[in-house]
């Protein structure tokens, strides 16, 4: 097996995904044609407006995921779509999604801005509510999402067509983190990353059917949540299965050491028929099971924390 591709090195040892999703306050999802370069703002089709948003955004505190998309069978002419997912606070299911369309590219910089520094998003709330899959095949970025996304990218998009969701989209995406999990996906509204997905585990995530010990392997978890959360939410998700994805949930850390390697979690959550349930654990960086892997260019070792999880204890009250 050929290990130059970090994703192959990370099957192989058994690298744990959980806690690599990335809880930004909004992400902003830009419908922009390839080819995409490394830096991706830098790309021809990027107008300079929406560049220099990009590095303005960088020094607010406000954490935005800039992104571009494409589907060309997706693409509507003369039209620029635009996609902003904004993460809720409280007890929560999904991200709220606004969906825009513009008649250039050159016009999402302003608009943009607008809504994000506004918080002028509520009369633009999209009630259609399609699921919107974004696949890494920023191959400029990392061989790896070339390798893996690209064909993946394909593969989901016939899935999609053969299983009939025609409230399913799905996206060709820049580098969103996590090369080593190619092929790689977020799911929105939900705001949920998998990692290694293969058509068996695709299909499985698009039904939410049959047996969920696959996302032991896959999940990288709940953008909604801080990682150590993450780690327990997965755990949730194999306990109660399918349907937890279907409740509200907020989360509680009670304790946590400054390094981050001890973390007590709580999670509260309200399930569809109004009933309350919450669990608690704690999350432990565990050392004996760290990681030190290579890029696929074999300059740089990481080190990856690995995660378990003692003393849970379900329908706990503080």
């Amino acid at each position: 097996m050929d290990n130059s591709f970090c994703a192959l090195e990370s099957r192989d040892v058994g690298e744990d995904p959980i806690a690599n999703a990335y809880n930004f306050d909004f992400f902003v999802m830009i419908e922009c044609p390839t080819p995409w370069i490394d830096e991706t703002f830098n790309s021809k089709s990027v107008p300079e407006n929406l560049r220099n948003l990009v590095k303005e955004f960088a020094e607010y505190e406000i954490a935005v995921e800039f992104l571009l998309i494409y589907n060309k069978e997706l693409q509507q002419p003369d039209t620029t779509r635009i996609l902003i997912f904004s993460r809720p606070t409280g007890f929560a299911q999904a991200y709220s999604k606004y969906e825009f369309l513009l008649s250039d590219i050159t016009e999402a910089a302003t608009i943009i801005k607008k809504c994000l520094l506004e918080k002028n998003l509520d009369a633009c709330i999209d009630e259609s509510n399609p699921r919107d899959i974004f696949i890494c095949t920023h191959g400029s970025r990392d061989k790896c999402c070339a390798k893996f996304g690209n064909p993946f990218y394909r593969q989901a998009k016939n899935i999609v067509k053969d299983l009939g969701m025609n409230n399913v989209r799905i996206w060709q995406c820049t580098h969103f983190g996590g090369h080593r999990f190619a092929p790689t996906a977020i799911d929105f509204p939900e705001a949920r990353y998998y990692a290694r997905l293969d058509s068996e585990s695709f299909s499985s995530i698009l039904t939410r059917t049959g047996n969920l010990e696959f996302i032991k392997h896959i999940y990288r978890g709940w953008a909604i949540l801080p990682e150590a959360a993450q780690v327990l939410e997965r755990e949730m998700i194999l306990i109660h299965g399918w349907q937890w994805l279907s409740y509200k949930v907020d989360y509680q850390i009670i304790q946590q050491t400054e390094n981050g390697e001890f973390n007590r979690i709580k999670l509260n959550f309200i399930k569809p028929d109004g009933s309350l349930g919450s669990v608690k654990a704690d999350v432990l960086i565990d050392q004996a099971k760290t990681l030190y892997l290579s890029d696929c260019q074999g300059e740089i070792v990481e080190t990856i924390p690995q995660f378990s999880i003692k003393n849970l204890l379900a329908d706990v009250q503080e």
